[in-house]
């Protein structure tokens, strides 16, 4: 079966074309069957978002492997099952786990930064937006951003091993093009290739087609813990906000290099809607409107004409109580609604802002979120 309601899209459609790539590798991939960290392995990745970067591609890295480390620094043979033991491994190999990929990444040409998250990190609307300033800042400074699940701090997340849920959830976050989820496998076939020799591979599908979870097997590994049914459900995250997938096998010779030429490797799962098609949508259809800011005529025209983001000196009220990350409505001088969006600054801080340029914005608040009250990206129109 090479295609399942696949939308059309070729893999060299989908690939040539991102520009802004997470790249997820998993626990088998860069450890040497969870005796610590496998240094060649991490140096080949670095050595690929290097070629990407001089591409002009924006990559965020999604990488396991904390605990394994962890569990060779300590000398453990087997990982633990108390929630205390696993989060005490992550703690001692986060730190060998970020230095390999700074020291690895500055050898090839790159900068980087270590982000912890959990999945309540982006669940938060507050945090979600700092988070997601944070990384474009990052992101907009050349700087590589390597995340990992903060899995000293939480529970269920270290239960379940779920960074290809991560992975999708920094898709979404930074509004990339495309999540690659890098594992041990060749891709997604129509049953598990280990069990059923007959299997056929998948070469494209459609991301969120309920025939694909039937096909997913279980996690394959003792190190590791996602199985290709989490891959399959990522894959449909990502594509809520018009990222496409691709699943493919992580020791695959220059496959990220590859794949970016519009090589086909792997499965492709493609988003049925467009990137900004996605996110407007979702602001768009938000009904638990917390507020509203109002606004002259001059910022009105620029929001409909000239598909600027709203500055705070064009503001003229505030309505309403709403926090930063909340769905507001922006409000011509007659009322009614010219767009909605995500406020960068809650409302008591809203009213201080009104008619304000950004230089006095510290010298109000103590502080400086955002030059903007919603930006563009985070707005759509209401004709």
């Amino acid at each position: 079966m090479s295609q399942i309601n696949s939308n059309g899209r070729s893999m060299s459609t989908v690939m040539r074309d991102a520009q802004r790539i997470v790249v997820k590798v998993g626990s088998s991939l860069v450890t040497n069957d969870g005796r610590g960290l496998d240094d060649a392995a991490i140096g080949e990745w670095c050595r690929q978002l290097g070629a990407l970067a001089r591409d002009g591609r924006e990559v965020v890295m999604v990488s396991s492997g904390a605990i394994a480390e962890g569990m060779k620094r300590l000398g453990w043979t087997r990982r633990p099952h108390e929630v205390h033991e696993l989060q005490a491994a992550a703690a001692v190999g986060q730190m060998g786990l970020a230095q390999r990929y700074e020291t690895m990444l500055r050898e090839n040409g790159l900068r980087s930064a270590q982000v912890l998250l959990t999945h309540a990190d982006l669940a938060d609307r507050e945090r979600y937006l700092n988070a997601r300033s944070t990384l474009y800042t990052l992101l907009k400074l050349k700087v590589v951003p390597v995340i990992n699940e903060n899995d000293t701090v939480v529970n269920d997340e270290i239960k379940f091993g779920d960074n290809d849920t991560l992975g999708a959830l920094v898709a979404n976050l930074v509004e990339a093009d495309a999540l690659v989820i890098l594992t041990d496998q060749k891709g997604l076939y129509t049953a598990d290739p280990r069990k059923l020799p007959d299997a056929r591979f998948v070469h494209e599908a459609l991301a969120g087609d309920p025939a694909l979870e039937a096909m997913a097997g279980g996690a394959g590994s003792s190190i590791g813990r996602g199985g290709m049914i989490t891959k399959i459900l990522a894959a449909k995250r990502a594509a809520g906000s018009g990222a496409s997938t691709v699943i493919a096998w992580g020791r695959e010779p220059d496959v990220l290099i590859r794949l970016m030429q519009g090589e086909a490797i792997g499965t492709l799962l493609t988003a049925q809607t467009a990137k900004k098609q996605a996110r407007k949508q979702w602001i768009s259809d938000h009904l638990q409107l917390r507020g509203a800011v109002l606004v002259d005529e001059g910022a009105a025209r620029k929001l409909r004409e000239e598909g600027k983001s709203l500055l705070p000196i064009g503001m003229t009220g505030v309505e309403g109580r709403f926090s930063r990350g909340d769905v507001i409505a922006v409000r011509g001088p007659d009322g009614a609604e010219v767009a909605r969006g995500l406020a960068n600054y809650a409302s008591a801080e809203a009213r201080l802002l009104c008619r304000k340029p950004s230089g006095e914005f510290e010298a109000l608040l103590g502080y400086v979120a955002e030059p903007e009250m919603v930006h563009r990206d985070n707005m759509v129109l209401i004709r």
